[in-house]
């Protein structure tokens, strides 16, 4: 998730503490840095590449783009790409002291994250924190993944109707 404050490298578009305003188009900001295209890929260490695999393709819908042995896949959505390496093959231990809190997936509507919520609980998904509209306008619901990961579908006003090219 991009904060919705961000450091400013161009002052003029800046506020005064150097951050972007909460109406402030990132993809603008990203221009101006040479090459830059944004954040779109996330790697995590997991226990079982098999069981992680068919969470992220059976619950959020990610298609295998590469599976270059059986340690190692990457996954996308078409506009991101979540590279999943086994415990053994990844760098450092899989430990409890992860320091990943969270990984963010931005979703259309608030309705949609109410219907995602639901159907997570059918499939016997472990919800961490139930549906909740937030103070923002935001609304979200956080799950875990096979290795505990835990996950927020996110209904989020400023970045819920960016369209992703």
């Amino acid at each position: 998730m991009i904060s919705l404050f961000v450091r400013s490298r161009k002052r003029e578009n800046a506020l005064p503490s150097g951050r972007f305003p909460l109406n402030y188009d990132i993809r603008t900001f990203m221009a101006g840095i040479k090459g830059l295209k944004g954040m779109r890929h996330i790697a995590l260490k997991v226990k079982d590449i098999k069981r992680s695999k068919d969470f992220y393709q059976r619950l959020l819908g990610l298609e295998v783009v590469w599976e270059p042995d059986p340690e190692n896949v990457y996954l996308s959505s078409g506009c991101d790409n979540l590279a999943l390496h086994g415990a053994s093959q990844a760098s450092g231990s899989l430990s409890s002291a992860q320091q990943l809190d969270h990984l963010g997936f931005v979703v259309a509507s608030v309705e949609r994250v109410q219907q995602l919520e639901s159907e997570f609980r059918a499939q016997g998904v472990s919800i961490v924190h139930p549906f909740k509209i937030h103070r923002d306008g935001s609304a979200s619901f956080y799950c875990a993944d096979p290795d505990g990961i835990i996950i927020q579908m996110l209904y989020e006003p400023h970045l819920s109707g960016q369209e992703i090219k």
